[in-house]
């Protein structure tokens, strides 16, 4: 991006201006003052790198698995719902740095990831609300219980479904910012 506009800077100068002297201290300056910059982004872009490299440990170490279990104890939906809503906060913060380290070099696709990261609180939500739900009657994750009257069934399957919608929600961002990562921050970090 960088060389693009100090191209399109140095035609407009050699264009422009009837004195080589002048265009080159120009040209010089702009230079300057874009190697200035990239080297600010690359020191702002390490330390939000650093920053997620925390963020990612820390996730990490919580250890969250969205797989439904068939447990039928109000205090395990409990621990659940807690462990959940300890790793969607967590998630949040790492995917909103994630989502700074991003606007530092393309604010469009970095808007995008940012709504990402709207949905995936979204997503959370409705996890939630479903499992409170199972929590209330935990036999309904019963699978095998013949005698499950479609209430049951319907509330089970919208648990699996919505656990399932926030795992490849999250898969598919962090699909996402890997592929930003190789081609726009790569060669900044490095």
């Amino acid at each position: 991006m960088h060389d693009r506009i100090f191209k399109d800077v140095k035609e407009f100068m050699e264009k422009s201006c009837p004195k080589l002297d002048f265009k080159l201290f120009i040209v010089e300056k702009f230079n300057d003052v874009m190697t200035e910059d990239l080297e600010k982004i690359k020191k702002i872009a390490k330390e939000h790198s650093d920053n997620l490299a925390v963020l990612g440990k820390e996730l990490s170490e919580i250890q969250f698995n969205y797989k439904v279990v068939e447990n039928t104890t109000e205090q395990y939906w409990q621990n659940r719902i807690n462990e959940f809503k300890k790793y969607n906060e967590k998630g949040t913060e790492y995917y909103t740095q994630a989502h700074a380290l991003m606007s530092l070099v393309d604010k469009e696709q970095s808007g995008l990831f940012l709504l990402s990261i709207s949905k995936l609180h979204q997503l959370g939500l409705k996890l939630v609300t479903n499992m409170e739900e199972v929590k209330q009657n935990p036999s309904i994750v019963k699978s095998k219980d013949k005698q499950q009257s479609k209430w049951s069934k319907d509330l089970r399957e919208k648990l699996i479904e919505s656990s399932n919608q926030c795992l490849r929600h999250e898969m598919d961002m962090n699909k996402f910012f890997r592929e930003f990562y190789e081609i726009h921050l790569k060669n900044i970090l490095e």
